[in-house]
């Protein structure tokens, strides 16, 4: 089933997503101070490509850079990216069988805004927070 919804969110919307964060990837390395932005952003481009049987969860230990960088990543890309995916959200929820595509890119907001001190994980292997 995965593999399946993988590939129609690919089709329908995976696609012009993982494009807008590989745009903000490239005019984070262009501004060479947001190079970290830019890795960032290409790991969230890459969930975005294929988000079905993986999951975002907080990197473990503290990250006090980590809060200075997101308030800065809202401002540069955050607010365009999260406004992509509610667009493609509201777009895919039209149909029953695209809820759970929309339901996917409700997931993605929160990490299209707060991307630094998120990981990318396998669902199944996914940590509990203690």
């Amino acid at each position: 089933m995965r593999l399946i919804l993988n590939v129609v969110w690919l089709l329908f919307g995976g696609l012009w997503l993982a494009l807008g964060y590989l745009l903000a990837a490239l005019v984070s390395f262009v501004l060479i101070v947001t190079i970290p932005f830019g890795f960032a952003s290409l790991r969230i481009a890459n969930y975005a490509l294929w988000p079905f049987g993986r999951t975002i969860v907080d990197k473990p230990g503290p990250r006090p850079g980590a809060l200075i960088g997101n308030v800065i990543w809202i401002v540069l890309f955050g607010v365009w990216l999260a406004i992509g995916h509610l667009v493609s959200a509201v777009a895919m929820a039209i149909t029953i069988i695209g809820i759970p595509l929309a339901l996917a890119n409700l997931k993605l907001i929160p990490v299209s805004l707060l991307p630094l001190g998120k990981e990318i994980v396998p669902a199944d292997s996914a940590r509990v927070p203690a």
